[in-house]
């Protein structure tokens, strides 16, 4: 497992672990369902827009529990500015976008924060339309785009909010008439059922019917990627979480997974930020699948940049008495903490660490807590936790337009639903599909969709996340810090992304 790339699926490995009650359990593929919407309706947030013969639920349902949302109830943010609106002030988020960089928390010292696509074609504007024939997926009137994801399965819900995203951003598209050489889009959507059969199952499907795949999320995404390669069909996902989606030549990811390098941003920051410059550092891990494996490879790799671990633990799934991780951290002198663990395990911990007395210098965790399904348990113990990630905190919604539409558009198609981690990247691999596919202009088929993805440098869609090198498929190496203090997540040391590259 590499380094970089377990950070992003430890979560759904956990998840898995622990709603299984084992790894490796599957799912038989005959059992996987296909929920399609049909191509005739390109406006998916509409009634009746939807298909569902898998009873996952209309996403542009009024009821928030029928898309499967594991989360439910309100986004999972709050508002750092009690009078401001986080889903759109600034510009109107209705408008379509304007050419040109994005808004956002971002550094204009570091590598372009725009929309990022690293090629020198000329703008969309300027693009002609002759030429471009109809094909699969393509007709007169629309392009029919397809998104897979984990929605039923052993974790229900576990990547619904991925193909929410895509919903709400179809139905932004073509709400605000915007089109690719006059051709609305279409969305058939499939769930892949947390299992790698029904993942190939879906890519067969798509192959005859859609265009492209896009902002798909699945765990076991390897099912598919064969399959995706050999009929020639692109695939930009939201993040790839398989090797084998990784080395898939037709298959692309908002954020790529990378090769064996972790970011040095993270070890730089413990430095700054402990009394001995991050010489008295405790890693944790859970003892299962990618997060094991990662706490192994994140404990070298951040030695290497000069961190230096006293302690560093494995810790069971199925453990529920942390005091005496935490006993043997006090014992050492522990000044920084950091752990690769889900939601429930992150509260465990940091109520144990408050009930012993023990208060670290830093607690860092990466961007799995910056959710309610961690401040809510967790209560007072989670006050000071500082999490590291690559987009720009729904708090600051008010400060980029993009992510403002995100949140606008999600709530009118899929009312009550939580924003994500995992959406925000599905949204961004929707806009890099369009952004992509429109500057083709009359040259636009899946060969040329999948060469121009190649050059894809610097993807942050418009501002929305840290610059991403979409087609080397590597980690990005910008982060930044928030802090938890009981009401809502707060910058730490700026708002700029610290890009100090990686270490492999």
């Amino acid at each position: 497992m590499r380094p970089g790339y377990a950070v992003r699926v430890t979560t759904v490995v956990l998840a898995l672990c622990l709603g299984l009650g084992a790894c490796g359990s599957n799912i038989d593929p005959e059992q996987a369902g296909l929920v399609r919407a049909g191509s005739a309706a390109p406006n998916v947030g509409g009634e009746g827009s939807f298909v569902d013969p898998g009873g996952v639920g209309d996403p542009g349902s009024t009821d928030p529990g029928a898309v499967g949302d594991p989360g439910g109830g309100a986004p999972a943010f709050t508002d750092a500015d009690p009078g401001g609106d986080p889903t759109g002030s600034g510009p109107d988020p209705a408008a379509p976008p304007a050419s040109g960089t994005g808004g956002g928390a971002t550094d204009t010292d570091e590598p372009e924060q725009g929309g990022g696509t690293g090629d020198e074609r000329p703008p969309a504007s300027e693009v002609s339309c002759d030429g471009l024939k109809n094909g699969t997926g393509i007709t007169d009137s629309t392009i029919t785009i397809g998104n897979t994801a984990d929605i039923s399965g052993p974790v229900p819900g576990l990547f619904t909010q991925a193909q929410q995203a895509v919903v709400a951003y179809v139905k932004y598209f073509n709400d605000t008439q915007q089109t690719i050489c006059g051709r609305s889009l279409a969305l058939d959507r499939y769930d892949s059922r947390t299992d790698a059969g029904a993942d190939q199952q879906a890519y067969s499907k798509a192959c005859s019917d859609t265009f492209a795949m896009v902002g798909a999320m699945s765990a076991f995404d390897s099912g598919g990627a064969s399959t995706a390669q050999k009929c020639g069909l692109p695939d930009i996902r939201a993040i790839a979480t398989t090797s084998q989606r990784s080395a898939c030549s037709t298959c692309y990811a908002a954020q790529p997974a990378g090769p064996d390098e972790f970011e040095n941003a993270v070890p730089d920051y413990v430095k700054r930020n402990t009394s001995s410059g991050g010489q008295r550092a405790a890693m944790l891990y859970i003892n299962a699948g990618a997060a094991a494996e990662s706490g192994k490879s994140q404990v070298q790799l951040m030695t290497k940049r000069g961190v230096k671990f006293v302690y560093v633990s494995a810790v069971d799934v199925a453990e529920f008495n942390y005091a005496p991780f935490v006993q043997a951290m006090k014992d050492k002198g522990v000044e920084s903490v950091q752990f690769i663990a889900a939601e429930p395990q992150f509260a465990r911990l940091a109520q144990t660490m408050q009930q012993q007395g023990f208060k670290p210098e830093l607690l860092l965790l990466d961007p799995t807590a910056y959710s309610k399904q961690y401040t809510d348990p967790t209560g007072s113990a989670a006050v000071g936790t500082t999490v590291f990630t690559n987009f720009v905190p729904f708090e600051e919604a008010g400060g980029n337009r993009e992510l403002s539409l995100y949140l606008s558009y999600l709530e009118q198609s899929s009312p009550g639903a939580a924003p994500g981690f995992f959406g925000l990247f599905a949204w961004s691999a929707a806009k890099l599909f369009v952004e992509q596919a429109t500057r083709l202009g009359g040259d636009l088929d899946r060969a040329s969709l999948i060469a121009a993805m190649k050059k894809v440098n610097g993807w942050t869609a418009d501002g929305m996340h840290a610059p991403m090198p979409v087609g080397s498929k590597k980690i990005t190496d910008c982060w930044r810090f928030i802090q938890w203090n009981g009401s809502t997540w707060k910058p730490q040391e700026g708002t700029k992304y610290q890009c100090n590259g990686t270490t492999s």
